[in-house]
């Protein structure tokens, strides 16, 4: 018997030097280590020798089963490795890579970008103005009185008696006007904050893009034909659009630019875009340019509203959720 042990040991050792890959390592496993293998079907007959030969014969089988358990997971992690560098070198290099996802401009900022471009195109400056601002620039020198209900506090989000965050870009086109003598023909982009009641159409901070044109001889005639050109630019040549009669402290005469839209059903309405006119004589005074020689425009438009005009977005809501499934689109 104690012979038999010996020899199963030998045999095991021989027949796990012919294998070469797992699949034969696992029938090796099965032939000598499984359940109903040989090296553990010996361990199992010590009970049937005689008492004086069970001590030699257990040490003897626990020396082979060790030496060849030993030996399997050897040749085992040997194996293991040996593939997993053949699974690298199979990597075919020459490949495309896997793409990354980088990031890309928000749909507000592609849309003032493409502003900027097409007012740029037409000889426009960018001008840059404070977020926070005093009453003078937001209120008096636009022709806003202390009486006017856009002064209203609950209108307006104030940080004292004479500061708030700017409820208009208008601001900037008094800091120009300011620092700059005529000829000035500018554009203003910039975030604006009103405490309006959030909704589909409505955001306590928006964006806006403001144009000024001062210069001597400047007409009505020449702010329609730049809007217009802006507007055939933007959202095609075939769009129809129009001037309605309205007022701003700041403009005399004033306007209110519409878009004729077609809805996802085809049905068109008229829409809103932003205000414009010419500029009041009073807020040239207040900024030192003489209105008897000089004349001048301006209008401003929401550029969100811009873009759910452009791309048919229906909730402003979208633009600050940052869904990228929304942001995905553009």
């Amino acid at each position: 018997m104690l012979e038999q042990f010996e020899n199963i040991g030998k045999d095991a050792l021989a027949d796990l030097k012919s294998v070469t890959d797992l699949d034969a390592l696992e029938q090796f496993r099965i032939k000598y280590l499984g359940r109903k293998g040989q090296v553990i079907q010996m361990l199992s007959q010590i009970g049937k020798l005689p008492r004086e030969q069970k001590p030699m014969a257990g040490q003897l089988a626990n020396k082979v089963k060790n030496e060849v358990t030993a030996a399997f997971e050897q040749l085992k992690d040997t194996l293991s490795k040996s593939q997993q560098d053949k699974s690298k070198e199979l990597v075919d290099v020459t490949l495309p890579g896997t793409p990354i996802r980088i990031g890309k401009a928000h749909v507000i900022t592609q849309t003032l970008n493409e502003l900027l471009e097409i007012f740029g195109r037409m000889g426009f400056s960018v001008a840059y103005g404070p977020e926070v601002e005093d009453e003078w620039h937001n209120f008096i020198a636009l022709n806003i009185g202390p009486e006017h209900p856009a002064r209203d506090p609950s209108d307006n989000f104030y940080i004292d008696d004479n500061t708030l965050l700017r409820s208009q870009t208008s601001t900037i086109q008094i800091r120009v006007m300011e620092k700059t003598k005529p000829p000035i023909r500018v554009v203003a982009p910039g975030r604006v904050y009103r405490p309006d009641t959030v909704d589909a159409t409505h955001m306590y901070m928006f964006h806006q893009l403001e144009a000024l044109v001062v210069d001597e001889g400047v007409t009505m005639v020449d702010m329609k034909t730049t809007i217009e050109q802006f507007i055939h630019t933007f959202f095609g040549p075939d769009t129809k659009w129009r001037f309605r009669p309205s007022f701003f402290p700041f403009t005399e005469p004033s306007a209110e630019v519409d878009l004729l839209l077609a809805d996802k059903t085809g049905a068109e309405s008229w829409v809103e875009m932003g205000g414009c006119g010419m500029v009041d004589p009073n807020v040239f005074d207040a900024v030192g340019i003489d209105s008897e020689k000089y004349t001048g425009w301006a209008f401003g438009f929401g550029i969100e509203r811009l873009a759910m005009r452009k791309y048919g977005i229906t909730d402003i809501r979208l633009f600050f959720e940052n869904d990228l499934r929304f942001l995905d689109q553009f």
